[in-house]
């Protein structure tokens, strides 16, 4: 079995490329995906709700910020929960979860790249066409990160850059082009609840912030880099969200916002831009939500690994083959099919988004309780806990006051008892040790 790479054996990352690697998991397929059905629940409000999601992401990102700085760790957010809650199941749960909130943006990626391929080719975007595109995408990319993760890690700057570059082109045409701003007036705004629980379905548009923290031994400069790349990265997403909610309600009726819900934005751009600006996003769509892909199943293959060998996961999972954690790679890919295929969308962005907030609310509280170690605000961490659980508590109370989307907290259940079992089940069959992953202490199966 051939070792990982150790953080010490790869180059150093200067500020730019370490903002980049948060902001390139932030704008990634949820704003193509989640755009048209966040348009539906908030209408006119939709930029209050991308900077409402932005706020308690700001809040979390602190907390990781100060965590990373006193606990700089290929683990991330699981080397900051075993800091502050111990070995336990509890750990080992919300660890799980997190890996299956993964799974989940992987099928919200896929699904965003199934919608905007099939109306790129000109066909009838139906759902059977649309899924099988986006499996299609899944395993091809899958494949890519098994056969040459060297071309991921290169490729993911220049696609960054080349789909921020058509994204500031839609926002800048739709912003002098002729449009109905008055659709984004407080008389078509949702009320306080709706909006503020529509704003949570979203959320997880902001979490790619959280792969900074896997990172860190990386960062050259961790004292001026990191504070810019979390902050600074969540301040610009945000900003960008809101410019690019502003742009497609301008240019899109609600009624045709709800048609289009799967692809709004190549809808939008249609518009103003016409069928040359709809190919266009649809480009930068593929690009966004294919590169998102690739860092997801490159992250997050690895996340499976740390995790066994913070001996939360099977031993399996710390093997390797070609140097690549194959068992989570596969994991990740057969896991994300059944979700894309199975469930439907406005599911998938609700079981996402709830299983990042509690994931954040955990480490938001595990930086207040080792504020004396990291130096952190008290009152920033605690504002961050009770956001995070506020927000999930509202969309739990949305989805289950809606007739229509009731049954998808029987799909959230799911996932949490799925967490909570898995880890039960393997520490009582396994007796596992924990030893907090580090090199040199033991921690195999007994």
């Amino acid at each position: 079995m051939s070792s990982a790479p150790t953080p010490e054996s790869r180059p150093a990352l200067r500020t730019w490329s370490t903002l980049s690697i948060g902001i390139g998991g932030m704008i990634g397929g949820g704003i193509f995906a989640v755009t048209g059905l966040a348009i539906d629940l908030t209408r006119g409000a939709i930029p209050i709700a991308f900077a409402l999601a932005g706020l308690v992401a700001f809040l979390t990102a602190y907390c990781y910020l100060k965590l990373t700085l006193r606990y700089p760790s290929r683990g991330g957010t699981v080397e900051f929960l075993n800091r502050a809650y111990g070995s336990g199941v509890f750990t080992g749960t919300l660890s799980i979860l997190l890996c299956l909130s993964y799974v989940v943006l992987l099928a919200v990626y896929a699904y965003a790249f199934g919608a905007y391929a099939a109306g790129l080719s000109g066909a009838v975007p139906d759902a059977m066409l649309r899924d099988a595109l986006g499996s299609a995408a899944l395993v091809a990319l899958a494949l890519l990160n098994f056969l040459g993760p060297r071309l991921v890690v290169r490729s993911e700057n220049a696609l960054n850059v080349l789909k921020l570059a058509l994204l500031a082109a839609f926002v800048l045409a739709g912003a002098v082009a002729p449009a109905h701003w008055a659709r984004l007036s407080p008389a078509e705004f949702v009320g306080p609840w709706p909006l503020f629980s529509g704003a949570m379905i979203i959320f997880l548009n902001y979490e790619g912030f959280e792969l900074i923290a896997n990172a860190a031994p990386n960062v050259a400069d961790r004292t001026r880099s990191l504070p810019i790349a979390y902050l600074g990265g969540v301040l610009i997403v945000l900003v960008a969200y809101v410019l690019i909610a502003l742009v497609t309600v301008a240019h899109l009726d609600f009624a045709a916002a709800a048609r289009h819900s799967d692809n709004v934005l190549a809808a939008a751009a249609a518009n103003f831009l016409g069928a040359p600006g709809a190919a266009m996003i649809a480009v930068a769509a593929l690009l966004a939500t294919g590169s998102a892909i690739n860092a997801t199943f490159y992250g997050s293959g690895r996340l499976t690994y740390l995790i066994a060998r913070y001996g939360e996961l099977p031993v399996e999972f710390e093997r390797d083959i070609r140097n690549q954690p194959a068992e989570g790679l596969a994991a990740f890919l057969i896991l994300a099919l059944l979700v894309l295929n199975l469930v439907p969308l406005n599911a998938i962005a609700t079981m996402g988004s709830a299983g990042f907030l509690l994931v954040f609310a955990a480490v938001n509280l595990a930086c207040l309780r080792l504020a004396s170690e990291t130096g952190a605000s008290r009152a920033v961490a605690l504002a961050g806990v009770i956001a995070c659980l506020a927000a999930f508590a509202a969309l739990v109370a949305e989805t289950l006051l809606d007739p229509a989307t009731r049954a998808q907290v029987g799909v959230l259940a799911g996932m949490l008892a799925l967490s909570w079992l898995i880890e039960v089940v393997y520490r009582g069959l396994t007796a596992r040790e924990i030893h907090m992953g580090r090199p040199g202490a033991g921690g195999r199966a007994r």
